[in-house]
């Protein structure tokens, strides 16, 4: 089970909404790549989207009035 430390992600101007639809955008965009390149994946796409927004590749913009949910 994936349990990222997420601290650094999470820095209160991300909520963990917008986490969620980035991180599951992400993995799409990863899974349908890999389909048509014809490429297996050996991690799950889920796992591999995490990973980037923790590395810092991938920055989540959201709106302001939807930070406090």
């Amino acid at each position: 089970m994936l349990n990222p430390d997420l601290r650094n992600v999470l820095t209160g101007k991300t909520s963990r909404y917008s986490l969620v639809l980035a991180t599951a955008k992400r993995a799409r965009e990863i899974a349908e790549d890999a389909e048509e390149k014809g490429e297996i994946i050996v991690e799950k796409p889920v796992t591999l989207a995490v990973n980037e927004f923790i590395d810092g590749k991938f920055i989540i913009e959201e709106p302001e009035d939807i930070r406090d949910l």
